[in-house]
């Protein structure tokens, strides 16, 4: 599986296959454990042993600790990445809008018309092949409108919310 960390505002690209790990295109043997009622990792990487601290933040953002230096991390998967190319509001004439990258169910709102919104911030939960997804502003920005509502069905391209102020990007 393949997935993208953003460190320091720098991309990796992360691909796992089993215990076989590619890091910016440097294959490693790489084994990671939990260790139980901690938020301590260990990870033997090429025989070399590490022991990391691990805490969640929102959904896909990390914060690392390693040998006392703190590293915040966000990865997403290619199907997270995906959505989000296909949501990404362009700046253009007119509102900037958020619109169905595919037709589901409205399970939240998260937003309220007039509310600031920052880059990641999650906007509303779509349900789509019973899976759950989180559609994220992509930049800062005001909230004009919202065009939906919980427990509605919205079709691939409906208009899902408007922003006004300053655009996505």
């Amino acid at each position: 599986m393949k997935y993208f960390v953003r460190v320091a505002g720098r991309e990796i690209l992360v691909e796992v296959d089993g215990e076989r790990v590619t890091v910016g295109g440097r294959s490693y043997s790489a084994h990671l454990s939990r260790l139980p009622a901690t938020p301590l990792r260990h990870l033997l990487a090429d025989g070399r042993s590490l022991t990391l601290a691990v805490e969640a933040g929102a959904p896909g953002e990390w914060a690392l600790s390693v040998r006392g230096t703190r590293v915040e991390a966000e990865v997403i998967d290619e199907r997270t990445r995906h959505i989000r190319s296909l949501t990404a509001a362009r700046a253009g004439s007119g509102p900037v809008q958020l619109k169905a990258p595919m037709p589901g169910l409205v399970v939240r709102v998260l937003v309220t018309e007039g509310q600031a919104v920052a880059a990641g911030q999650g906007l509303l939960v779509l349900e789509a092949m019973k899976m759950e997804n989180e559609l994220r502003a992509s930049g800062p920005a005001t909230v004009a409108r919202v065009g939906v509502q919980p427990g509605q069905a919205v079709e691939k391209g409906q208009v899902l919310v408007e922003f006004g102020g300053a655009p996505l990007t």
